[in-house]
């Protein structure tokens, strides 16, 4: 299939005002919130008699290796359950919420945070009841630890019950400088309030690289599926997930968005328009359909190439303009 490519790059901004009115709204509109992971850990580190006698079998020296040994089967499925109980919470994190240059903090919108604390609790519950099933089968698990490990076996390295093993809590740190600080030191405090607007500017710019990342994956998935040719010569067949990811997407986005990258807003605008009503059936079934969308998306594709190339001297234009202006 050959594709006209069409560009219109809007010219980059450069004052430091782009980020100024994101960065407020971010401060405005949204919470920190932070998920914490309590999680038994399944593998030990052989001491040191042990690991001699593993080295002995390699005529190494055991001081010169590093071996342990894993205490429970994780791919049983009841160990697997829990472990997915726990991306669940970690997939559903990410996409409710936006990146924060402080190590575990995210940001979610504060019209959404008792519905974040309930979604949180909701799978606190289905952790602890697969918790409670993997407790259930931690006798078997045991037995055949002490199978598979041989003289390694340890029942002291075995808590009497999984219950209580694996958790997970939320909670919503101040991001902004405290109250008492302002009587104590206004110099400080106005430190720390112009520390802390920094990082709601580079949390902009998080958001957005992390969104142009992920739109720019997407739309090459479906560009490739749409343009690809198989080896039979016939276009290559593709899931609905490759359509239903890029709407999922476009929902996300609409919900989160900074507003702090005009070229990125009109690209996702551009891309949504070129599938809206569009279902990969339909890609499946109109060859006529499935270029013309083919068509629009490589143009985009194109566009968010040059974006990203861009975005470096983008930001130190930014960082330039910002320090002209302090």
């Amino acid at each position: 299939m050959s594709t006209l490519i069409d560009v219109m790059i809007p010219p980059a901004a450069t004052s430091p005002d782009d980020l100024a009115g994101p960065a407020r709204r971010l401060r405005e509109e949204t919470a920190a919130a932070r998920v914490s992971f309590t999680w038994l850990g399944t593998k030990k580190a052989l001491t040191p008699s042990q690991r001699d006698r593993a080295a002995e079998a390699f005529a190494a020296e055991g001081g010169f290796l590093s071996a342990g040994k894993r205490l429970l089967d994780v791919k049983h499925p009841a160990f697997r359950a829990v472990t997915a109980v726990r991306g669940r919470i970690r997939s559903y994190w990410r996409e409710s919420s936006l990146p924060f240059p402080e190590p575990g903090v995210r940001l979610i919108r504060r019209d959404r945070v008792d519905e974040f604390a309930r979604r949180i609790a909701d799978f606190r519950l289905e952790l602890d009841d697969a918790v409670a099933e993997l407790d259930r089968r931690y006798d078997a698990l045991r037995g055949a630890a002490a199978e598979r490990l041989g003289s390694l076996y340890d029942p002291a390295d075995y808590p009497p019950t999984l219950v209580g093993l694996f958790a997970v809590t939320c909670d919503f740190p101040s991001v902004a400088p405290p109250d008492y600080l302002l009587r104590l030191s206004p110099a400080l405090y106005e430190r720390e309030r112009v520390r802390m607007e920094s990082r709601f500017a580079e949390a902009v710019t998080l958001a957005e690289r992390a969104f142009t990342e992920e739109f720019a994956r997407l739309v090459e998935r479906l560009v490739e599926r749409l343009e690809g040719v198989g080896d039979d010569g016939r276009p290559k067949v593709f899931r609905d997930s490759v359509v239903d990811n890029l709407t999922t997407f476009f929902d996300r986005f609409r919900e989160l968005n900074v507003q702090g990258d005009a070229q990125l807003d009109e690209l996702v605008e551009r891309a949504r328009q070129a599938v809206r009503g569009i279902a990969a059936h339909d890609l499946r079934e109109a060859s006529d359909l499935r270029e013309r969308v083919a068509r629009q998306l490589v143009q985009v594709q194109a566009a968010l190439d040059h974006l990203m190339i861009d975005r470096p001297r983008r930001r130190i234009l930014r960082q330039a303009a910002a320090s002209e202006g302090s």
